[in-house]
């Protein structure tokens, strides 16, 4: 029978990162981070593949709005990577019932730290093989604010972003409320029906079918929207829900930024698009160029950035306090603000010298 103990040899010293106190210059979440400090961890922790089948079937989940290469198919998805019951109580009693799971697997534990736990979640996964290119480090990036409500965001090693989704009085209890709903996504992404299957396919390609009044031919055709979200689903067989979530996010953030119809205007083909973007990763350099863009339109439109972040931030803030998986909207927020450095910065330039 596979041992749950993790040797003292591989176990992490460092599993609890500090906050970033705001994003840093390059607008990421990483950049913001200062080191952590050294706590005592459980001595036992039930494989991530055990504790989502013991914590029974995730519920039901909405649908997941992905907008297609050249066109936008917002395709349904019913088993999308993050958990989203809707009712702020049914929520917070899912929370917490992982959170008694995870209880009840931990020796000699009565309470769980939330944040330790999601640490070590990870870092067993990496110690069993997962791939986790930047390593297992969850990271904590705090709301600048000096008075409740406190929010903090989290994000994991994959890319994927949750945030505290209730009142929280104090800090501590933001960073908390935010592990919480991270721990949970984390378990849930480990259960089969979590993973992309030739089933889910055919379900999440119908799905698409009937929103757009497509037919057959459309869906077997690479040409198609429909047909490139196929190809997209495909390449990505046997991946979960969040791992695809993450790369969507990046089309996504194409598509919200006009990139994708530009390349459609330069004659780039669906499959040129997408073998380029599939395999890059969202780095500074790409945020930059988005948020260039966005200095362009404000100094053709002004006030463009500012009614894009009032918009945006209304829109972090409504999937924040329902759970839902945040990357797509916190993105959108740091490229905008690089945006707004941007345009300060050649404004300070401009200024006449006295």
């Amino acid at each position: 029978m596979e041992s749950n103990v993790i040797p003292d040899s591989i176990r992490p010293q460092r599993l609890q990162p500090g906050i970033g106190f705001g994003a840093g210059p390059t607008g990421t979440l990483r950049s913001s981070l200062r080191p952590g400090v050294t706590v005592p961890i459980a001595p036992l922790l039930p494989s991530p593949a055990s504790l989502a089948a013991s914590s029974g079937p995730p519920p039901p989940l909405p649908p997941l709005q992905l907008h297609s290469l050249y066109g936008g198919i917002g395709a349904g998805l019913r088993a999308a990577g993050h958990c989203n019951p809707g009712n702020p109580a049914v929520l917070k009693e899912a929370v917490e019932a992982v959170v008694r799971s995870f209880a009840k697997h931990t020796q000699g534990y009565g309470r769980v730290n939330v944040v330790e736990a999601l640490q070590e979640f990870w870092q067993m996964k990496l110690t069993r093989g997962a791939d986790l290119r930047n390593g297992a480090l969850v990271v904590y990036e705090m709301v600048p604010s000096s008075s409740p409500p406190y929010v903090c965001y989290v994000s994991l090693p994959g890319g994927s972003c949750f945030g505290s989704f209730q009142f929280c009085p104090t800090k501590a209890e933001a960073r908390r409320s935010a592990a919480k709903i991270a721990l949970m996504n984390s378990v849930f992404n480990e259960h089969p029906s979590r993973r992309i299957s030739d089933d889910f396919i055919e379900k999440s390609v119908s799905e698409a079918l009937a929103s757009f009044n497509g037919n057959r031919e459309e869906a077997d055709n690479p040409n198609t929207g429909i047909g490139a979200f196929r190809f997209m689903l495909e390449s990505n067989k046997g991946k979960s829900m969040l791992e695809f979530q993450e790369l969507m996010t990046v089309f996504q953030l194409l598509h919200w930024n006009g990139s994708l119809k530009a390349m459609r205007e330069r004659q780039c083909s669906r499959q040129e698009v997408l073998a380029h973007y599939s395999h890059r990763a969202l780095d500074d350099d790409m945020r930059t160029q988005m948020a260039a863009d966005w200095v362009n339109r404000e100094q053709s439109v002004a006030s463009t950035v500012a009614q894009e972040m009032a918009s945006t931030e209304r829109e972090l803030e409504d999937a924040r306090l329902a759970g839902r998986e945040l990357r797509f909207y916190k993105e959108k927020k740091d490229i905008l603000m690089l945006a707004v450095g941007q345009l300060n910065a050649a404004n300070t330039a401009t200024l006449p010298s006295h």
